[in-house]
């Protein structure tokens, strides 16, 4: 495949997401208004209560069985180094640039998690239908290749909606924090969003009485009894509705459904009783990702007009995801190889590398539109991370290419 058509696979994909996101931008317009500060919340809800749940729970009870764990395990821990090292880099960046608290979050969500589902699930059949693809018969290879991209797709969502969802969740209640003591009104509303009522009533009886909610022994305490001290604090305060997303939920139910094999053949297959549930719940799940590009688009609009973020934050960003998330991959890929831990499938090992190289999750953008922190940052640094991710991807992904080869 030579480069001119490498370019043509890789840009597609994020050309139909810039051009939904021009969509969402036209609709916010004020003469318009069909995506205003009104209706955005609406749209914002039923992606994380409804269409992101349906997507995640669907994708997973289709391509997680008990044979496919055993046999690709490797793609769920390399995804999460992926959010791992992405949240490293991207705590060296906050460092680097002093970044403001209220954006901490939304950099780290942006340099963690990529863009592991409609990205990969465009590129992959695209290389595998081309006449001169690496990787052998286009049907057996698209095949494989889908399978591979539904499956890092369900597995990167289950990280989004936890392990980001929870970060970007407790920067947003710190900056919350800070605005509190400005304005105490604003305080007692966001806190309720994680403590019970009965703990909330608690602190302020503590506060009232100009007392501490616990007492500190005499005798020296240590490490490891403190730390497990705060995590069973941490675990009677917080409201575990408000931790686990619906996403996750969601996961959860695809995971039993896909393992447990009755329940599979009663949901899923041609012949499946009742398949119905598990096609409805695709159907609906389907309009998560437009929905979310359209979210980005509307944001975009106040992100042009006024925006916080810094350009050294933006260049840091696309620097994390274009180069170095990349090039530490590639160590990881290989080294995963060279111990055994992959197989010589150079599809396989291909959309391994790849998971390392594409831009942020649109969920982010979902996220910041949820905690109300960053909207319009997050629309600039979207907007910025996909148009040269265009290029990126291209470059990527004939090295890729040609080191498998």
């Amino acid at each position: 495949m030579g480069f001119l058509d490498l370019f043509v696979v890789a840009v597609v994909p994020v050309l139909k997401v810039l051009l939904i996101t021009l969509v969402g931008l036209f609709l916010a317009l004020d003469r318009i208004d069909l995506l205003g500060s009104t209706a955005r919340p609406y749209l914002n809800n039923l992606i994380f209560y409804v269409f992101s749940p349906a997507l995640v729970s669907s994708q997973l009870a289709g391509t997680i069985t008990l044979q496919s764990l055993a046999t690709l395990w490797f793609m769920p821990v390399n995804i999460l180094l992926t959010f791992i090292i992405g949240s490293a880099l991207a705590w060296i960046l906050i460092k680097i640039t002093r970044t403001p608290p209220h954006l901490q979050g939304l950099v780290i969500g942006c340099c963690s998690a990529g863009n592991l589902g409609n990205l990969l699930l465009i590129i992959v059949p695209a290389v595998c239908s081309e006449s001169n693809s690496p990787f052998g018969d286009s049907t057996v290879c698209a095949s494989y290749g889908m399978a591979y991209a539904s499956l890092s797709m369900a597995v990167g969502a289950i990280y989004i909606w936890t392990y980001v969802f929870i970060i970007m969740r407790i920067y947003a209640d710190n900056s919350a924090g800070n605005i509190e003591n400005v304005s105490t009104a604003d305080s007692e509303s966001y806190t309720e969003a994680l403590l019970p009522s009965s703990e909330k009533s608690s602190c302020h009886d503590h506060s009232a009485h100009g007392e501490l909610p616990e007492t500190v022994s005499d005798g020296k305490v240590t490490f490891m009894e403190r730390t497990f001290g705060r995590f069973k604090k941490f675990a009677a305060n917080t409201n575990l509705k408000k931790v686990f997303a619906p996403a996750t939920i969601a996961a959860i139910c695809g995971f039993i459904i896909g393992i447990v094999s009755p329940i599979r053949k009663l949901m899923i297959g041609d012949r499946a009783p009742l398949r119905v549930l598990e096609s409805s719940a695709s159907l609906l799940g389907q309009a998560s990702i437009p929905c979310m590009a359209l979210i980005m688009g509307s944001n975009l609009l106040k992100g042009l007009k006024r925006s916080e973020v810094s350009v050294s934050v933006i260049a840091g960003i696309v620097a994390v995801r274009n180069f170095f998330l990349p090039l530490i991959g590639i160590g990881i890929v290989k080294a995963a190889h060279h111990f055994g831990l992959v197989g010589s499938d150079s599809l396989y090992q291909f959309i391994l590398l790849l998971q390392y190289a594409l831009p942020p999750a649109m969920a982010i953008g979902v996220m910041a539109q949820l905690f109300k922190a960053g909207q319009s940052e997050c629309s600039v640094i979207m907007l910025w991370c996909y148009v040269l991710a265009a290029f990126s991807l291209t470059l990527w992904s004939t090295f890729f290419m040609w080191l498998l080869g």
